[in-house]
């Protein structure tokens, strides 16, 4: 029996990921929009039965068991916390903020028995699963250093929104960075220590004739990550190149290396003269995200099904997802590259956690 989803979200993922669902045999039950327009042109699009522009009604819909919030980065974290405090499992996009990102682990520690993941489908992908395999069984002997490349066009939307403010949670660091941060440290099984970072916003104005507006989020980022272990790593984002599609993640080590492009993976030991195709995918035309997907949800169909109770799940199909406390490592990340971008300096990573009541009325959680 699997159990009935309910959407947040109307944006390029939710479109994606409502067929896959439905696809794997969940009934998508509900879904929600800022607006009721936006919601019912979804619904009515992707077959789905109730639509609303009141987060409750899809909360407290009696046939909704699992909670999927692609909304913008401020509605995250109430959905959320929420969601959990009244018995729904969760899967979750990143918060606006380490302290949303606080409260939202501070609700799953409350409510362990429910699901409480974050979205990053790209741990799901078969590319980045090998490569996890491989680098474990020592195909690129001691690990040395991590590159990151994404390139694409602009992540502006066609009007005014949170994509545009930086503390609203807009911008390629926060958007795609923090993907790309939780998958190394996924990978490799090390947190970084240390950053150094540097952010612009390029294109600092936007909109139609008549309309423009500053834009605060960043368009290209570029910083270091130092790893537990003396790992470095590298990354690059820049989404001002329209009509490029660059998504590349090289593993660098003594005795070889392993570079994920795109869907692909190629790997070259040193006593090779060329590289490898280690694994090819036949989704031509679908990134990595959407393509990790499609390997997230099969999971989630093997975590809830054969269980008498809809709400009830095992935990071992969706081990390799992420957590709400990766998620809080994740924002402690993009908060220290942000202040080593105001100070030009290296900064520490320090995770840390007050408890947060997670009905928000303050009171101090007991030990």
């Amino acid at each position: 029996m699997l159990p009935g989803v309910g959407v947040f979200g109307t944006g390029q993922t939710v479109r994606a990921l409502v067929p896959l669902l439905q696809k794997e045999g969940f009934p998508v039950q509900a879904v929600w929009g800022r607006t009721q327009e936006e919601a019912e042109s979804l619904a009515s699009e992707l077959d789905i039965p109730f639509s609303t522009s009141q987060t409750d009604d899809v909360l407290l819909h009696p046939e909704v068991h699992l909670v999927c919030i692609l909304t913008p980065p401020p509605h995250t974290r109430q959905i959320a916390v929420k969601a959990l405090g009244i018995g729904k499992n969760v899967i979750s996009e990143q918060a606006a903020t380490l302290t949303d990102a606080c409260k939202m682990v501070t609700a799953a520690r409350y409510y362990p028995q429910l699901m409480s993941i974050m979205g990053n489908s790209l741990r799901f992908l078969p590319a980045f699963v090998q490569m996890k395999r491989l680098l474990g069984e020592g195909y690129c002997g001691t690990l040395q250093v991590c590159e990151a490349r994404v390139y694409g066009g602009s992540l502006l939307s066609q009007s005014y929104g949170w994509a545009w403010e930086e503390l609203m949670g807009g911008g390629g660091l926060h958007t795609v960075g923090s993907c790309i941060i939780d998958l190394l440290s996924h990978l490799t099984g090390r947190r970084a220590v240390r950053v150094h970072g540097m952010l612009r916003t390029f294109v600092r104005q936007s909109g139609p004739a008549g309309g423009i507006r500053s834009v605060t989020a960043d368009d290209y980022a570029c910083f270091q990550l130092l790893m537990s272990g003396g790992v470095v790593c590298s990354v690059t984002l820049n989404f001002n190149l329209p009509g490029t599609d660059v998504h590349e993640i090289m593993l660098v080590g003594s005795s070889g290396r392993l570079i994920a492009r795109g869907t692909e993976l190629y790997g070259q030991r040193t006593n090779m003269q060329i590289e490898e195709l280690l694994l090819t995918d036949g989704g031509e035309g679908v990134g990595p995200s959407v393509r990790g997907l499609n390997g997230m949800v099969t999971q989630l169909r093997l975590s809830f099904q054969a269980q008498e109770d809809r709400r009830s799940w095992v935990r071992h199909p969706v081990s390799m997802a992420a957590s709400f406390e990766d998620g809080l490592y994740v924002q402690t990340v993009v908060d220290a590259i942000k202040r080593s971008n105001r100070t030009g300096e290296w900064e520490s990573v320090e995770v840390k956690i007050q408890d947060v009541d997670p009905n928000h009325n303050h009171r101090t959680l007991p030990n």
